[in-house]
């Protein structure tokens, strides 16, 4: 299996520290809103990836964490006269609801910075004492020349990086590049007490200490979108690295940018979309199959069009596993012919071809191609006449294989009218008693069902997808 690494800037083969383990962190959202589309790549992306490890027999330790202080929370939790916490823990639940939707497994483990101060401290003390860093009137710097190799990532200089600083820099630092680990509070913020002065840490040293924590010092995957490798990701390295006196991460993956009709994603250019917001006019395992429609590290782009194709083309493979199960239901128990045998071994080919996809840097589009011509083969070659064996493997290897990716296989019966209906109302009482999680539960239950809800001045419509 090959691995295309950021840091050496080409595939290597993948050789994890311990044997048949992975250590795997994934930089997770910073919670203050509903995730949008672009947040949902690298959820889908990296799921993938560690669902074809499992498949492939590796243990995976998979962390993922929430940025649950920032200046967004803080500023959403101001406008709204309540807590970070609540802000906070609101978009939590928001966020995992949203996961559940595109069937992303849970992490092994999911912290939360804010339950993780102490630890920061701790390393931020450590690299204090190594020399590292240095404290300026309650503020903690990264002293970022004392790391020899910084920019090794992102094959930035450090000395172009300083050139390039056209904003006024404190007087505090010793040094322009130099970086926040720890600041002072200001009026209205969130804090807590450390040896330098009430307030709170830096956004880089959070994953830094996290994947240290649940992890080790040194792990096999560290991964994220492409915005993150400067200066995120670099920083973390350079954290990372000189507090604990090894490599930080063998492997760096990252997926590339998601953009709209062909232009970047942005509220000022009113084609900014909620993962909810696409859910109220597709199943969420339409936007998953989308996603993996192209090799992750291509620019994707995210249009009705597109997604209507990925609609389509995800229906192929439903209406192929349900006729097959309406086959197997008349289908005999009998010995394998000899045309049957050459079915399976053409199944066997292509499934032998989705493998070599997803070992090559995980090319998903390769793979969902391969589902495809089995699904044709399934399609032109196997009828009511064939063998109950047959037909279950075929059924089964689509379905397997299928999972690898997060996508559900099966076709959902299909509810009848008065049973919409009857949902429906019950989805109209729930928002009438204010239990509002039972309602996005209904319109959840009946979006799976392919049933899509209108609110409108006249009541709610219903259509099937």
């Amino acid at each position: 299996m090959k691995i295309y690494n950021t840091l050496k800037k080409k595939k290597e083969e993948f050789i994890p520290i311990e044997e048949g383990k992975v250590r795997m962190y994934v930089c997770g959202p910073t919670v203050y809103n509903y995730i949008h589309i672009g947040n949902a790549r690298p959820i889908i992306v990296f799921d993938t990836v560690r669902r074809y490890l499992e498949y492939k027999g590796y243990e995976v330790n998979f962390v993922s964490n929430f940025t649950d202080v920032d200046d967004k929370i803080i500023k959403k939790a101001n406008d709204e006269g309540v807590s970070a916490t609540e802000i906070s823990e609101r978009f939590i639940d928001e966020c995992r609801k949203d996961q559940d939707g595109l069937n992303v497994k849970p992490a092994t483990t999911n912290p939360k910075a804010t339950e993780e101060i102490d630890g920061m401290i701790e390393m931020i003390e450590a690299l204090i004492q190594k020399g590292n860093a240095y404290e300026k009137n309650g503020t903690v710097y990264f002293r970022t020349r004392s790391f020899k190799d910084y920019g090794k990532l992102s094959k930035k200089n450090i000395d172009d990086l300083e050139a390039g600083i056209r904003i006024a820099v404190s007087d505090e630092k010793e040094d322009p590049m130099d970086f926040v680990l720890w600041k002072p509070k200001k009026e209205g913020e969130p804090y807590w007490t450390s040896p330098w002065s009430d307030g709170r840490p830096g956004w880089h040293i959070e994953c830094s200490v996290m994947s240290k924590k649940y992890l080790g010092d040194q792990i096999d995957i560290h991964a994220g979108g492409e915005d993150l490798v400067f200066p995120h990701h670099e920083n973390e390295i350079a954290q990372s690295e000189a507090c604990n006196g090894k490599e930080f991460a063998r492997y760096w993956m990252h997926n590339a940018f998601l953009n709209i009709d062909n232009k970047k994603m942005s509220k000022s250019e009113g084609n900014f979309f909620t993962v909810r917001e696409v859910s109220e006019k597709y199943p969420l395992q339409v936007l998953r199959f989308f996603m993996l429609s192209a090799h992750y590290r291509s620019p994707l782009n995210f249009s009705k069009e597109l997604m209507e194709a990925s609609k389509n083309g995800l229906e192929r493979i439903l209406t192929a596993t349900y006729n097959l199960g309406h086959l197997l239901e008349s289908a005999e128990p009998k010995e394998l012919a000899e045309d049957e045998k050459n079915i399976l071994a053409e199944v066997e080919s292509l499934n032998d071809k989705f493998d070599m996809a997803m070992d090559d840097d995980f090319n998903t589009a390769d793979a969902i191609a391969a589902i495809f011509e089995i699904v044709k083969a399934a399609n032109s070659k196997i009828t009511s006449d064939n063998s109950k064996e047959l037909i279950q493997k075929v059924l089964d290897k689509i379905l397997t294989l299928s999972d690898i990716l997060g996508i559900h296989a099966k076709k959902n019966e299909e509810l009848l009218d008065d049973e919409i209906e009857q949902l429906i109302q019950d989805r109209q009482n729930a928002r009438k008693s204010k239990d509002f999680a039972k309602a996005d539960e209904i319109r959840n239950l009946l979006l799976e069902k392919g049933i899509i809800l209108e609110d409108t001045r006249e009541g709610v419509r219903w259509k099937r997808a």
